[in-house]
């Protein structure tokens, strides 16, 4: 089994996901929970210095896709 973090872009994908739960395909877990797993599964594999490089060119990358209007 394999752990996914997802962003959703509109309400139909969270029909389309909550109906691939209810089939048991997936589960959902709660976004705290998922942030909280990926926090501690990856603590410390990155010098902070790096971590925090690699965080503001993510930020800068979200907000030209929204300029964009493609988020």
């Amino acid at each position: 089994m394999e752990t996914l973090l997802i962003q959703i872009n509109n309400k139909k994908a969270y029909e389309i996901l909550k109906n691939l739960e209810e089939l048991n395909v997936i589960k959902v877990l709660n976004k705290d929970i998922s942030q909280r797993y990926f926090q501690k599964k990856y603590a410390g594999k990155l010098p902070s210095e790096l971590a925090d490089k690699l965080h503001e060119e993510i930020e800068k990358g979200r907000k030209e896709w929204e300029k964009r209007g493609t988020l």
